[in-house]
């Protein structure tokens, strides 16, 4: 599984004994992806689970899973945010796009939970990337080996994945400037280059092809996460102006490389 530090292990135990718990035998196995596979923990990474079911959720078990996830990640706790994605076998294999996923936790929308939201099947693009990290990774929690139970996903659908996230992302832009910076990044170096990058190695590879003018947002992203937590992060007034500027040079990279690969 990798060497973590005591907190980490602590979380992931947690999470896989929850999951365990609540799906029974019809858990086929659970695999990290994101940050702790791509190159390593910044402080302010998320603990990215797959868990992959034979059946979908009913909905106790919904429910039940929701509450445990809500005492297990957090910031206000002191504890890394947990994002877990469940995705019923059947629906990734055979691999079709757009996928669907069958339940979806993540800090982000701990507002809507709290308020009595529960996750429901939908479909999920970015389960295309999601699944390409967790094959890369090999690092199962519980169950087999990620490549005995996931279908490669084609590039084609990766690009497809990501140009589907933009307006979602694009949404968070002033509430989550450092996510989207970092992520359009990750976007543009994947479509470029087919690979999947952790999101500080991405935003290297994108500043030395970024004109001076457009370098110092992204530089920043990059630094602060490296080094801080989210609630510790600033920004001043300059580069906040720089901030649309630098998305939109960004911006008609990704769709450059779009038009070229359909």
């Amino acid at each position: 599984m990798g060497v973590y530090d005591t907190d980490v292990m602590d979380q992931l135990g947690r999470t896989v004994e929850l999951v365990c718990d609540t799906v029974g035998p019809d858990l086929v196995g659970m695999y990290l992806h994101g940050s702790a596979v791509l190159g390593g923990l910044a402080p302010a990474s998320d603990l990215d689970v797959l868990a992959v079911t034979r059946r979908s959720l009913g909905d106790r078990q919904r429910h039940s899973l929701l509450e445990g996830l809500l005492q297990i990640s957090g910031l206000i706790s002191g504890v890394r945010p947990v994002e877990l994605i469940v995705a019923v076998q059947s629906e990734v294999r055979p691999w079709r796009f757009p996928p669907t996923g069958d339940f979806l936790f993540g800090e982000w929308l701990r507002e809507e939970f709290v308020a009595g939201g529960v996750p429901q099947p939908g479909p999920m693009p970015d389960l295309a990337l999601v699944i390409t990290m967790v094959l890369a990774g090999d690092r199962p929690l519980t169950g087999p080996r990620p490549a005995e139970v996931l279908d490669l996903v084609p590039h084609s659908d990766l690009v497809q994945a990501s140009v589907a996230g933009v307006p979602e992302l694009l949404a968070e832009l002033d509430a989550d400037t450092r996510n989207v910076l970092l992520t359009l990044a990750r976007m543009w170096t994947t479509l470029a280059t087919g690979e999947l990058k952790p999101k500080d190695a991405a935003a290297d590879w994108a500043l030395a092809l970024l004109p001076p003018q457009h370098r110092s947002v992204l530089e920043h992203a990059r630094n602060l996460y490296l080094t801080c937590h989210y609630q510790d992060e600033t920004w001043s007034n300059e580069l906040k102006s720089q901030v649309r500027p630098h998305v939109e040079d960004v911006l008609a990279r990704i769709n450059s490389l779009c038009r070229r690969q359909e």
